[in-house]
């Protein structure tokens, strides 16, 4: 494989074989090619194959292992956070149709947990988006974002029915380079309940997202609420490299 961004090989191997996955190259419960078979496509060593496939066992999209032969399986669809990308950006990448459907787009005083977050003074001007997010088609996710006024005032002239807000704003100028992230389980209230079509108190997964400027500058915090049937979230680290994972107790 042709090496064009500097990663890893059994990096971009997993992203071919998860696409190849997502469009039924590879159908569920198929067995994959056998690794002589994908080192000589791929033109490479299989333990590069082996490390690339144990990505994927790891984020359930393949089983076997120890003897038995790799195969498909249908599986929640994983979020990794070894990159970091948008809802549209992460649905393309696993071949699903992202959408979503705009309740609320407003400026108003922020709230004590956005403003401490964002390092702004209780009551300063923010811009609020409440969403629902779907993969192809099905409820998946409630988002509720606070900008900055200085990011946030450009959403007023955007449709965000259509489109990626986080595209969007970085085609204006806007440096959305680094975030941090927290998972927590919640329970579904009745408005989240209704639009994700599940019943109260059904069990969600959190994340609360705080995105920053490549100069540490707060500029959006979210809470974005999973339904865990259809995604979960992935960390991939080695005994060389450790990711940045850090479990915080709850209060």
């Amino acid at each position: 494989m042709e090496n064009r961004d500097g990663r890893p090989l059994h990096e971009r191997l997993s992203e071919e074989f998860r696409h190849r996955i997502a469009t039924g190259a590879w159908p569920e419960g198929s067995q994959l090619p056998s690794e002589a078979t994908l080192c000589g496509e791929f033109g490479t060593s299989r333990g590069t194959v082996r490390q690339a496939l144990a990505t994927l066992r790891n984020e359930g999209v393949v089983t076997g292992g120890r003897g038995r032969p790799p195969m498909v399986r249908a599986a929640v669809q994983s979020q990794s956070f070894s990159t970091f990308m948008s809802f549209t950006e992460w649905a393309h990448s696993i071949g699903k149709t992202p959408g979503q459907r705009t309740y609320e787009v407003a400026r108003r005083p922020a709230g004590p947990v956005a403003a401490a977050q964002l390092g702004l003074e209780a009551g300063e001007p923010v811009v609020e988006i409440y969403r629902l997010r779907s993969l192809d088609g099905v409820p998946a996710m409630i988002e509720r974002t606070t900008f900055v006024m200085e990011a946030g005032r450009l959403l007023f002239d955007f449709d965000a029915d259509n489109g990626s807000i986080f595209n969007y704003l970085r085609s204006r100028g806007v440096d959305l380079s680094r975030a941090r992230r927290t998972i927590d389980a919640v329970a579904a209230g009745p408005d989240d309940a209704r639009l994700l079509e599940v019943d109260p108190n059904t069990p969600l997964l959190r994340e609360r997202r705080l995105t920053s400027s490549a100069d540490g500058r707060p500029i959006e915090y979210s809470e974005d609420c999973y339904l865990p049937s259809l995604t979960n979230f992935t960390i991939d680290n080695t005994s060389e490299s450790r990711a940045s994972l850090v479990r915080i107790p709850t209060p």
